[in-house]
């Protein structure tokens, strides 16, 4: 199974790559379009109008722009993106400063996603066929119907205004450090053991993950309460009730591992739109992440930094989709029967 669950893997991986370079393509030629002077934005703004034009000459942007395209692919399979405009310093050390900040954001909202889709869509599954069911299907389309950057608006003025239990910008209490070992702040405080240090970053992490898991639960709920009702349908579920085992062993020793086949397909396509709403909520609670870096980028005309950044969101989007093909094939035995 192993050996074809990397075949697999392997051939989704490979069908990637054409779709990265198309959509790295038209990132390339959108950026290009718009009216600004890359050559400008890389020198000081004192710069002459010669220095402007040789550096322009430097950078290719004479050439045709599939020439000027092949010329950054040249660059970027060797790692250099180019230097930020705004930070005067290679696009890479820029992005990797800001990275880790986004994918501990992220992971940590998709954890809370699924611990509540999961403990929800039970409970939902749970109170089928009674008045409740209503309550908590109406209650699942009024949070689907919040987009994350609300939520996040909600959470500060409840947990950060009102009742004040929450922190509601950057990543630390002042005057803090945490000592840099991994890059990620989490783990760097759970490995200093200082008691405060780990608080600080989980509290500062409390409202961004739960303004973004929040608004991906709720699908979660439903998809996984749908499943389990067609599940129930199936001949296998009598027979285990004729086997005399109990609904509790039928619902997790039966029904919630082939429930959770369309859940895993979701989470891993729909990752992508939980990845990009880091974006609105970085810049609402201050997260020093890429999302933040992006919309910083965008308002200071950074090409370098916003290219790489839209294509650090297109990757994570494909990965995240092969390897929700590559759990499916691995719990499904249909899938791998095929």
């Amino acid at each position: 199974m192993i050996k074809s669950l990397l075949l697999i893997l392997g051939r989704r991986l490979a069908s990637l790559v054409p779709v990265f370079v198309i959509v790295s393509m038209l990132v390339f030629v959108a950026l290009r379009a718009l009216p600004v002077n890359p050559a400008q934005m890389a020198l000081p703004p004192q710069a002459t109008l010669e220095q402007v034009e040789a550096k322009r000459l430097e950078m290719g942007l004479d050439k045709p722009i599939w020439q000027q395209y092949a010329h950054w692919v040249g660059q970027a399979v060797r790692g250099d993106f180019g230097d930020s405009a705004q930070y005067r310093m290679p696009t890479s050390e820029v992005i990797l400063s800001r990275l880790p900040a986004t994918v501990e954001l992220a992971l940590g909202a998709l954890v809370f996603a699924v611990i509540v889709g999961v403990a929800g869509g039970l409970s939902l599954f749970a109170v089928r066929g009674t008045p409740l069911e209503g309550v908590a299907v109406f209650g699942t389309s009024v949070l689907m119907a919040l987009p994350d950057f609300l939520l996040s608006l909600l959470f500060i003025l409840l947990f950060g205004v009102i009742i004040q239990i929450f922190p509601v910008n950057g990543r630390l209490g002042p005057g803090m450090i945490v000592p840099d070992q991994t890059g990620f702040l989490v783990i760097d405080a759970f490995l200093t053991g200082d008691p405060s240090l780990i608080g600080s970053t989980l509290s500062h992490m409390a409202l961004p993950v739960m303004a973004l898991g929040l608004a991906f639960a709720p699908l979660i709920i439903r998809v996984l309460h749908s499943s389990l009702i067609s599940i129930y349908e199936e001949s296998y579920i009598r027979q285990a009730r004729m086997r005399g085992l109990s609904e509790t062993q039928i619902l997790f020793g039966q029904a919630l591992k082939n429930a959770m086949l369309p859940v895993i397909i979701l989470v891993g396509t729909q990752f992508g739109l939980l990845f990009g709403g880091t974006l609105l909520v970085e810049m609402i609670f201050s997260y020093p992440g890429i999302g933040n870096l992006m919309l910083r980028s965008m308002q200071s005309s950074d090409l370098e930094v916003i290219q790489t950044v839209a294509l650090i969101y297109c990757a994570t989007t494909l990965l995240f989709n092969s390897l929700a093909d590559a759990l499916a094939y691995m719990i499904n035995p249909r899938l791998r029967s095929s």
